[in-house]
């Protein structure tokens, strides 16, 4: 349970304080938590949680700092938040995205757009999330504001969106990728976990072949599982590649139609978790670092609400995994 600690306006916290409310909680960020969460968690919409912080609601948050929790009887503007529907998206990994509440409908879209044109870094962000909810290239992002590709983002400095920002769309779990329920499938569907293990080769054969890079595959193969077969998630994600039952249909089906993948069958497993790595590479303009978010957080809601801190923390592992493997 959160432990709350009611403050009187003009008690100085991290965030800005909202000219209205009348009391506020503070709350230390913990790890996987984020403005989504936290508002559903305290009943109030996004939009009102990052009010009262003067964030942006696409802001990510950090670990350990502190944010305040309007009291329910305070005075933030009731916007409409951007989940004011039914749908709830997660990829049923048990990471911060599930439980996330999404508009209902066959699309969602995310505007970035600013009167500006430009973006100011808050603590935690990375390019590659910022590039995403702009609908914008990393290399473009960065070379439009003189950046390495690889360095790093200094909060409070001011971004120049390249181009004209436009909407980012991604598509219904129904159409496109699954998350949450979706992605869950049912538990006696496959992949089923064999005692079977495989080898970073054989993984690299399996993605060149596919037109993948083989160490970035091998990266994710070695942290999901560890080249394992046998291993089974708290969440059902199964084998090698840990692949839920409705991603699994979903590859097939859609990735791999008129080719069945053996079920039973590691290098099977390894092959569509590959095939998946290759349509996200596709979706995100072959930024691997983007593709290892959609792998872990599901792509439609890398696109809606940004990479989560847990989700910025398996990037970082798989790109240094990617040496181990050879890098490239």
């Amino acid at each position: 349970m959160r432990v709350r600690h009611l403050l009187p306006i003009g008690v100085a916290v991290t965030a800005l304080a909202p000219a209205t409310a009348s009391a506020y909680f503070a709350h230390t960020v913990l790890p996987g938590e984020s403005l989504y969460s936290i508002a559903a968690t305290d009943g109030l919409s996004v939009a009102q949680l990052a009010a009262a912080n003067g964030l942006s609601p696409s802001a990510l948050l950090v670990t350990g700092t502190t944010v305040q929790i309007p009291s329910q009887g305070g005075g933030v503007a009731q916007n409409a938040p951007v989940g004011s529907s039914s749908a709830v998206v997660g990829d049923g990994d048990d990471d911060s995205d599930d439980g996330v509440v999404a508009p209902a409908g066959s699309a969602v879209a995310v505007s970035t757009t600013t009167s500006s044109g430009s973006y100011v870094v808050q603590p935690g962000d990375t390019l590659s999330a910022i590039a995403a909810r702009a609908g914008l290239s990393v290399s473009g992002l960065a070379a439009a504001n003189g950046l390495s590709l690889n360095g790093t983002l200094v909060s409070g400095t001011a971004l120049r969106l390249a181009g004209a920002p436009r909407s980012v769309t991604s598509v219904n779990p129904a159409v496109g990728q699954p998350v949450g329920t979706a992605a869950q499938g049912s538990v006696v569907d496959p992949p089923y976990p064999t005692p079977e293990r495989v080898t970073a080769a054989q993984i690299g054969q399996v993605a060149a072949s596919n037109g993948v890079s083989p160490s970035l595959a091998a990266a994710i193969a070695w942290q999901e599982s560890g080249f394992n077969n046998d291993l089974v998630s708290p969440a059902d994600a199964r084998g090698v590649m840990q692949i839920l039952p409705g991603t699994w249909r979903w590859i097939q089906n859609s990735l791999n139609p008129g080719a069945p993948l053996a079920p039973a069958s590691a290098i099977d497993n390894v092959r569509g978790g590959v095939l998946l790595l290759h349509s996200l590479l596709g979706s995100t303009g072959g930024d691997p670092a983007l593709a290892a978010a959609g792998y872990y957080q599901g792509l439609p809601s890398v696109e809606r609400y940004g990479v989560y801190p847990s989700t910025q923390q398996y990037i970082n592992s798989v790109l240094a995994l990617r040496q181990r493997f050879g890098g490239g």
